[in-house]
């Protein structure tokens, strides 16, 4: 089994996720680093998180299950939308064009 250090956790999370929100990579850090992993490298402690997570909070899978689909349905249902989030987080967020927050314009 094995645990992973926060600071790893965040790092590759960082790496491989630039677009994944700050709270989000505090969350997924700490979620991975308090379970013992049996024989999962960190990317896919990563990746299961992440995808558990998205599954559960962002997407109507609990619905689907209440009112009966089966569970391979409800989840081929829902991978779109995961895959089209995690794709979102693997690309680097774009730099805002213009001013900068405080900036003064010349008048």
């Amino acid at each position: 089994m094995a645990k992973f250090p926060l600071a790893a956790i965040e790092q590759h999370i960082r790496y491989h996720h630039p677009g994944c929100p700050d709270f989000a990579v505090s969350y997924f850090s700490n979620e991975i680093a308090q379970k013992e992993w049996l024989d999962a490298p960190l990317g896919q402690a990563v990746g299961i998180t992440m995808q558990s997570f998205l599954r559960h909070e962002m997407t109507d899978y609990d619905t689907l299950l209440l009112h009966g689909m089966e569970r391979a349905e409800a989840r081929r249902r829902v991978q779109p939308r995961i895959d089209a989030m995690l794709k979102i987080w693997r690309k680097k967020p774009k730099a805002h064009k213009g001013k900068k927050v405080g900036e003064v314009g010349n008048v």
